[in-house]
């Protein structure tokens, strides 16, 4: 019945815990008239577990105007599926990535009103068409393309209906749900260009960040917070109109929140899509001034790389890690944290943030034995220049990294409260050595003593 609100609850398969309740204010009873569309299941556009959806007898593209609250409630949530989670950096993240070559985004409406499967979702029109027009025709596609719904504002640069297309480093306006199996046949499948729109060249950086709270908890949580981070050091660096940021829909692996990619040219002027995973605001700096300012892979965060195998990912790392000095990234931090939980057990008071912060260097500043050399602040100017030149670096912070990792598992100092004022073996012997001596100095002298006034007593 027209007017009439319907509610429904949905749960995150992943998460048992993520209730939320979608309430859709524009409820309309289907026509009988709609012809059913199948969205099989696919994991680069859908979950396997979506079932069929129909098209409703809606008039408009973007008619969902629904409000799609996440229970937020208590104080835990960055504690439960935050960056303060328990899994948080807990498993190796290389290797993550399905093989793919092309990224289709499309802009639509905000993470806020997104339903658990915006692809297949009653009620939105233009995604859940063009989700079924692409898995429709993918055997006919030269690519294997995975399609994302991202953040679309009306009156901005990114309006409803936009399709940016990735490594093509192209946008389409305004798509509507008339225009889609056109757009697919001419675009996705002839890899030509759509006629009713021009495509417009893209230029800069885009950085996207799994925001798809309805989906999954962990993103909820962690996505908002990694947006705001990166729009506030855009503008803090000046790199409005060079550097993007927006939001997005379920990109897979939400065990890895908060999850980024980043498409861009790298040091050869190739388009390129990385993949990241377990950030955190305190590496938001650090993504823009080595991975976009640079032109560097930031490896321990690093999950794969669009056009890359699962094999072809860990053999790109593992060639990185040995020209800078590196093997063991991924195991160091595995190491790290199992280390942690075992000390903690023991009763040591080591905090996630002192391990982080001290071996990892996820803050400013180092406090492990062998100092680190202050960054040095640079324009982004200066670092476009140096994209020519290749330069490998093997810095004191990996180095620091192996040196703290070799006296944590070596057992001694477990029962210090603090990670960096761990002494040294060579440190903790010459202290040994040295009140051994005094001691045994001390009696002598006590026994020289003791023999004197013996014989001064006779």
């Amino acid at each position: 019945m027209m007017g009439s609100t319907t509610t429904t609850t949905t749960r995150d398969s992943s998460d048992p815990s993520s209730a939320l309740t979608y309430t859709n204010p524009q409820s309309q009873s289907l026509s009988s008239s709609s012809s059913p569309i199948t969205v099989s299941s696919d994991s680069f556009l859908n979950d396997p577990t979506t079932s069929s959806s129909h098209i409703g007898s809606a008039s408009g593209s973007f008619q969902n105007d629904g409000l799609l609250t996440a229970d937020t409630s208590g104080s835990n949530s960055d504690a439960e599926f935050g960056f303060s989670r328990p899994d948080f950096r807990s498993t190796q993240l290389v290797g993550t990535v399905d093989l793919y070559q092309r990224h289709v985004f499309l802009c639509y409406k905000n993470p806020q009103v997104w339903p658990p499967r915006i692809e297949a979702a009653e009620f939105d029109r233009l995604p859940r068409l063009l989700s079924a027009a692409v898995l429709a025709r993918k055997s006919d596609m030269k690519k294997e393309t995975r399609l994302t719904i991202c953040e679309g504002h009306d009156g901005t640069e990114t309006s409803n209906g936009d399709v940016l297309i990735f490594p093509d480093m192209i946008r389409y306006r305004r798509l509507t749900h008339f225009d889609v199996d056109t757009f697919v046949e001419e675009v996705l499948v002839k890899e030509g260009e759509w006629l009713p729109g021009t495509p417009e060249t893209l230029k800069g950086s885009y950085i996207f960040v799994c925001s798809h709270g309805s989906r999954d908890r962990r993103c909820g949580v962690c996505g908002p917070a990694l947006v705001s981070k990166f729009r506030d050091e855009i503008e803090l660096l000046a790199l409005q109109g060079k550097v993007s940021v927006s939001p997005c829909s379920h990109i897979g692996g939400h065990k890895y929140a908060g999850n980024v990619i980043i498409f861009g040219p790298n040091v050869k002027g190739e388009v390129t899509g990385h993949w990241y995973g377990y950030v955190s605001p305190d590496d938001v700096s650090a993504l823009l001034e080595l991975h976009i300012g640079k032109g560097e892979i930031v490896d321990r965060l690093w999950r794969g790389q669009m056009g890359l195998s699962e094999e072809e990912q860990k053999e790109s790392q593992y060639q990185r890690l040995q020209l800078n000095g590196e093997t063991n990234v991924g195991k160091d931090i595995s190491e790290l944290v199992q280390t942690q939980r075992a000390l903690s057990n023991n009763g040591a008071i080591i905090s996630s943030g002192d391990i982080m912060s001290c071996c990892q260097e996820y803050g400013s500043t180092s406090c492990c034995q062998t100092p680190a050399i202050p960054e040095k602040k640079y324009s982004f100017e200066d670092a476009n220049n140096e994209k020519s030149k290749k330069v490998v670096v093997v810095t004191d912070k990996k180095k620091s990294n192996r040196n703290l990792l070799s006296r944590m598992n070596s057992g001694k100092g477990s029962s210090t409260r603090r990670v960096c004022s761990m002494p040294t073996w060579l440190e903790s012997w010459e202290r040994e050595d040295t009140y051994a001596a005094l001691a045994v100095a001390c009696a002598a002298l006590s026994v020289a003593v003791a023999y004197s006034c013996y014989k001064q007593s006779r």
